[in-house]
């Protein structure tokens, strides 16, 4: 779990006593690639934390999968949208290769965060950047040509490395025959 606690000790500064505390609450899982983490219908009750691997979120339109959101190591993540209000997801969430995660129960989650204000802290943090990257993410769909859009995901190696082509397509809102002429335009 040593990965997480640099990863915490990185965003805000706990307390030894309660950082033991927040480890007692974690539990280490392996995903195999292609395991689903959590199926559309279900109702979100963890989070979790990549310690390595990744994750997609999709759901089925037209019988096909559309690929909204990819996730690495050193990032939270849950399906807020079920898990807050408890209502049935609308997503599927899948190992996009083999993964270790950090589960932690919401229930234990919720203790944690009425027990502990660094706890409180570092979760409000991680949720603002994910709010970030989420309001980002739109607006490049709205100011972006799918080719920029493109290079700014060039930013992130395990992203253009480890996800395929059709899924990749997908998060960039494109055909994976455009996303084809747009990496051998940006080749020549």
């Amino acid at each position: 779990m040593e990965e997480l606690i640099q990863f915490i000790k990185g965003i805000v500064w706990i307390d030894d006593m309660d950082l033991q505390l927040v480890l007692s609450k974690c539990r280490e899982r392996q995903i195999p690639k292609g395991k689903q983490i959590l199926r559309k219908g279900q109702i979100a009750n963890q989070y979790f934390f990549i310690v390595s691997g990744g994750v997609r979120f999709f759901y089925e339109a037209h019988d096909q999968e559309v690929t909204s959101w990819v996730m690495f190591k050193n990032e939270f993540f849950t399906e807020i949208s079920s898990l807050h209000p408890q209502v049935p997801s609308r997503f599927n969430i899948e190992a996009v290769e083999e993964t270790k995660l950090i589960v932690i129960d919401k229930k234990d989650m919720d203790f944690l965060y009425s027990q502990i204000a660094a706890w409180e802290a570092f979760g409000r943090k991680i949720w603002e950047g994910m709010a970030v990257r989420m309001i980002d993410q739109i607006l490049n769909f709205q100011t972006l040509s799918a080719q920029e859009r493109y290079q700014s995901f060039m930013t992130n190696p395990e992203l253009i490395q480890k996800v395929p082509v059709k899924q990749l397509a997908a998060v960039l809102g494109i055909t994976p025959n455009a996303l084809s002429r747009i990496r051998k335009k940006i080749r020549y």
